[in-house]
């Protein structure tokens, strides 16, 4: 089968979802209802709490769960075949990452757009939030140091410094409009307009300037303090109008790839299925580790009930946002499994990247197999090559800076809430738990083990620690509506699924680091292990007191005290 004739069907499968599917959770599930005011609106604060337009606001959440690894985990998974990887991309985030991404929203706003931490506290327990907490805390921390390492080895000379410039100028184009829509009141679409011709002109321009002066170390340094700006400034000043802006870049991108796609008709020079890779642990569960956030992440459920549940203008642009932006996502993991495997010239050009686990599993490696891949099907709509990279890796920076940003003020939330619960309020200072959050950040980003960054020696826990947060989340989900007496199922399945995989992935990993005798990782990753294990006992034990008591009638998460 052509890879044009599987891409046709996935959007199908897309729009039928989005149709009917996210139609039946938002009416008959969720009960969503204009009636019932938002957060953004009982708790408006013009910081953090600060209604937006719904497309403006789908920008923002799009790119804050987009980061960079809807293309590093299809990236990595195609060595098993493109079958599995696109089978999981699809269908995992129709009947989980999406589900997943919208009830999260959706108990987030009915908990006054706390985290997803604090809504354990209302359906499981005091004990449930704190455990959460320590989870989100380790899952931000690391990721995002991960990130920082990755973007500043990004703009060294020997990968994209001409993505410098118009990455920097992007963050100076959102301040602006966000000054003059929401201080000055323009309208938005023509000062939409203006920013993005803008933004395309600086990536042409971005090309014969690279900027190439600064050390890593240095760089590393200025993005922990944009990150501490993007956390303390108000939400409207330059995380919501950055975010916009930079979707609209996606875009823009996406929709070249996809006609390029169609106009180039390659074929797939991946075999469809391999199940015993070089190297490579089994195809189950880790197909559904690597991918994470192509089709199901657990940082999805921070940001959905972080700085998203905080925004919506009304119950019902739930279903867009959420529903909607995670289907954006997965059509961005789709295009990495496609890039991946059909973007190669020959099979032999595949092998070469894809050999051995071993050479397919680098984060530098499974950038530059997307930026190619996507860049090859660019020059099928006669972008030059060249150019078609600048504007991928733009795109690339720019996401993985997005999701800095935002993780960054969610780190903030979670830090405020550890405060709340361990008396101390100096800790819900804005300014002061965004700067415990940057060095928490830093850590992982500077702090080195055997020569090498701290959360690049830590990574191997992020995927499983990732989809633990997502069973979890669903599990808080699917209390929510069992206290209500809803229908579980949806919500149900995907959960057992998630913890079922997950766990399954990290009792395999913690036997590999106790044969490596390699006691850091083995260590970090008991720990969040047991505590994955007690959670899902205090959840049975919220059940157990659940199916004693009469339904509520409230759609609100009601907290103790």
């Amino acid at each position: 089968m052509s890879p044009l004739i599987v891409t046709i069907l996935c959007f199908a499968a897309y729009l039928i979802a989005y149709t009917f599917y996210a139609r039946l959770l938002a009416r008959r599930i969720f009960g969503l209802s204009d009636s019932l005011p938002t957060p953004a609106h009982t708790l408006r604060d013009d910081i953090d709490y600060v209604p937006a337009n719904k497309f403006v606001l789908f920008g923002h959440h799009y790119a804050s769960i987009t980061g960079l690894s809807p293309m590093l985990g299809p990236a990595i998974a195609v060595i098993w075949g493109w079958v599995p990887a696109m089978l999981w991309v699809v269908l995992g985030a129709i009947f989980v990452g999406c589900v997943h991404d919208f009830g999260s929203l959706v108990v987030s706003i009915r908990a006054r757009g706390m985290s997803i931490g604090k809504v354990a506290e209302g359906l499981i327990g005091r004990r449930a939030k704190s455990l959460m907490h320590v989870i989100i805390f380790f899952l931000i921390a690391l990721a995002m140091g991960v990130f920082v390492h990755v973007v500043a080895q990004l703009f060294s000379p020997d990968f994209y410094p001409e993505a410098v410039m118009p990455t920097a100028a992007l963050m100076l184009i959102a301040v602006v409009m966000g000054v003059v829509i929401y201080r000055m009141e323009w309208k938005i679409p023509p000062v939409t307009s203006i920013g993005f011709i803008a933004m395309l002109v600086l990536v042409w321009v971005g090309m014969g300037v690279p900027v190439v002066g600064p050390s890593m170390g240095q760089w590393k340094w200025m993005l922990l303090a944009y990150a501490f700006a993007a956390s303390v400034l108000p939400v409207w000043m330059l995380l919501q109008p950055r975010d916009y802006i930079n979707s609209l870049l996606l875009y823009l991108g996406l929709a070249g790839m996809y006609i390029g796609l169609l106009v180039s008709r390659p074929d797939f020079v991946a075999p469809p299925l391999d199940l015993r890779p070089e190297g490579a642990p089994p195809i189950f569960p880790f197909v559904f580790i690597v991918i994470a956030c192509g089709a199901a992440s657990g940082f999805h459920a921070l940001v959905s009930s972080g700085t998203t549940a905080k925004q919506l203008d009304k119950e019902t642009d739930a279903r867009f946002v959420g529903y909607g932006g995670m289907i954006g996502e997965s059509l961005l993991g789709l295009m990495a499994v496609l890039a991946c495997t059909a973007g190669f010239h020959t099979h032999q050009d595949w092998l070469s990247h894809y050999r051995s686990w071993h050479t397919a599993e680098g984060l530098g490696a499974n950038i530059g197999a997307f930026i190619t891949g996507t860049s090859h099907f660019l020059s099928g709509v006669g972008i030059p090559v060249e150019l078609g990279s600048t504007f991928v890796a733009v795109i690339v920076v720019s996401f993985a800076l997005t999701t800095l940003d935002s993780a960054t003020r969610l780190l903030r939330y979670n830090i405020a809430e550890i405060g709340e619960t361990v008396k101390m309020p100096i800790l819900g200072n804005r300014f002061v738990a965004s700067v415990l959050a940057v060095l928490a950040i830093g850590f992982f980003a500077f702090y080195e083990f055997e020569g090498r960054a701290a959360g690049l020696v830590l990574w191997q826990l992020f995927g499983t620690t990732n989809q633990l947060m997502a069973g979890l989340a669903l599990l808080a989900i699917t209390l929510y509506l069992l206290r209500r007496r809803k229908p579980i199922r949806y919500t149900l399945v995907p959960m057992l699924f998630m913890l079922l995989t997950t766990l399954t992935a990290m009792i395999s990993k913690l036997q590999d680091f106790w044969e490596a005798r390699d006691w850091v990782l083995l260590g970090t990753g008991g720990a969040i292990f047991i505590l994955a294990i007690w959670l899902a006992v205090e959840a049975a034990l919220a059940v157990r007191r659940y199916m004693r008591q009469p339904p509520v009638e409230s759609l609100e998460v009601q907290f103790d005290g």
